[in-house]
C-alpha cells in the first residue's frame, strides 16, 4: 500500500493530522501516516501525542518553529500546516506580513518544502487571508509555487461539506509540479445529504465522554441568555433585556452571547474572545468543550489535555477533523488516478 508519510508544522491539537490519516483512497491503496509534527503549545503537543501517536511521542516536537532545526527532521512524502492566523483574521486587524511575530511564520513552511520536496502539501488559514495587505496573499501563494508546486486554492465553507458549522477556511493544496496529477476541489454536493445540523451535532454525548465538564455560569447570564432567542445574539434581543441585564460596549461584536440554533449548523467555534462569545446552547448554558468538539467533528475518545480555557483554546484553533479527511481523501483519489465529482477553484491568483 502506498503509504504517505505526513509531517506537520503548527499541528495543534491534530485535526488535520487526524483527518489525514484516517483518510484513505477509494480503493484502500494510498493512505497517510504520521511522521512528524511540531508546535509550541505544550498542552497541544501532549493532546496530540495522546490521540495521534501514543506509541512515539519523540516525533512531536514542542518547540517554537523559530528554533526549530528543520535539518533534523525525518524525510516526509506529505506536508500541512496551518501557519497561525493571527495576522489574517478580522480580529487580528489584517496585520498581515507586517506583524513580524505571525505574519513571516509561513515562511517555514516554505523551507519545509524545499528541504523535503514532498509530494504534496495542504496549508490552511482563515478566509481573511485573502484581504490582508496589499498583496501578502500573492506573495505567499507565489513562494509556495515557486518551491516547485501547482496549486489548487478555494475558499472551502465547511457547513457546505456536512460540517454542523459555518465555517470558512481557504485552503491551499499543492502538487509538486514534477509529478502529473492534478487535484481538484471536492463538489460539496456528494455531502448534501449530511444532516449539518448543531442540533443533531451534540445529540447522544455520553455524560462520561472526555472534556464534557458543565461550566458553571453567573444567574445574571443565565438570566440574560433567557431572553435571547435560539439563533440570535444579545443585540438582537436588546429592546427585551430588562436595563440590569444589558451590556454597554462600542462594539457590537455579532458573537456577544449568541445562542446557537439547534435547525442550522453552528455559527464559528474560536479559540480566543472574552465574556459572551465562549459559545452558548439553545438551553440557556455555555457549551462544554466536548461539544465545542463535537461540532469540530473530533470523535468522543479525542481527549484534550489542559485547563478548561486552554482545551476550549486548542478546539478552536483546528481544523475540523472531517473537513481534512475530505480534502486528504481527494487527494489520495487523485494519486490513485480515481475520479470524483468536483468543482472548479472559487479563488484564482
Amino acid at each position: 500500500m502506498p503509504t504517505f508519510k505526513l509531517g506537520e508544522l503548527f499541528c495543534g491539537p491534530g485535526g488535520l493530522a487526524y483527518g489525514a490519516i484516517h483518510s484513505k483512497s477509494d480503493d484502500g491503496e494510498f493512505c497517510v501516516t504520521h511522521a512528524w509534527s511540531t508546535d509550541y503549545d505544550k498542552d497541544s503537543c501532549d493532546t496530540y501525542i495522546h490521540n495521534i501517536c501514543p506509541s512515539s511521542p519523540e516525533t512531536v516536537i514542542c518547540q517554537d518553529v523559530r528554533n526549530l532545526d528543520i535539518n533534523s527532521l525525518s524525510p516526509i512524502d506529505a506536508f500541512a500546516y496551518g501557519f497561525p492566523c493571527n495576522s489574517f483574521s478580522n480580529v487580528g486587524e489584517h496585520q498581515g506580513l507586517s506583524n513580524e511575530k505571525f505574519g513571516q511564520l509561513y515562511w517555514y513552511g516554505v523551507e519545509v518544502l524545499r528541504k523535503f520536496r514532498p509530494k504534496w502539501f495542504i496549508a490552511e488559514n482563515v478566509s481573511g487571508i485573502r484581504s490582508a495587505g496589499n498583496n501578502d496573499f500573492k506573495v505567499i501563494l507565489n513562494d509556495l509555487k515557486e518551491s516547485g508546486y501547482n496549486l489548487t486554492v478555494h475558499l472551502y465553507k465547511a457547513e457546505d461539506y456536512g460540517i454542523p458549522q459555518t465555517r470558512h477556511r481557504v485552503i491551499i493544496v499543492g502538487i509538486r509540479d514534477d509529478i502529473k496529477v492534478t487535484y481538484r476541489v471536492p463538489d460539496p454536493k456528494m455531502f448534501s445529504h449530511i444532516d449539518n445540523t448543531v442540533g443533531n451535532a451534540l445529540s447522544h454525548i455520553s455524560e462520561n465522554a472526555p472534556n464534557n465538564e458543565v461550566r458553571k455560569i453567573s444567574h445574571n447570564i443565565v438570566e440574560r441568555l433567557s431572553f435571547i432567542k435560539p439563533g440570535q445574539n444579545i443585540w438582537q434581543a436588546e429592546n427585551e433585556l430588562p436595563e440590569h441585564l444589558k451590556i454597554r460596549t462600542k462594539t457590537k461584536i455579532s458573537q456577544i452571547y449568541r445562542k446557537l440554533d439547534p435547525n442550522k449548523p453552528s455559527y464559528t467555534i474560536t479559540a480566543s474572545g472574552g465574556g459572551g462569545t465562549f459559545g452558548y446552547h439553545w438551553e440557556n448554558r455555555e457549551l462544554t468543550n466536548r461539544e465545542r468538539a463535537r461540532i469540530q467533528t473530533f470523535p468522543d475518545n479525542y481527549a484534550f489535555t489542559g485547563t478548561y480555557s486552554s482545551v476550549r483554546k486548542q478546539i478552536g484553533m483546528a481544523v475540523p477533523c472531517e473537513l481534512s479527511k475530505i480534502v486528504v481523501t481527494a487527494i489520495l483519489n487523485s494519486f490513485a488516478g480515481i475520479p470524483y465529482n468536483s468543482i472548479d477553484s472559487n479563488i484564482n491568483y
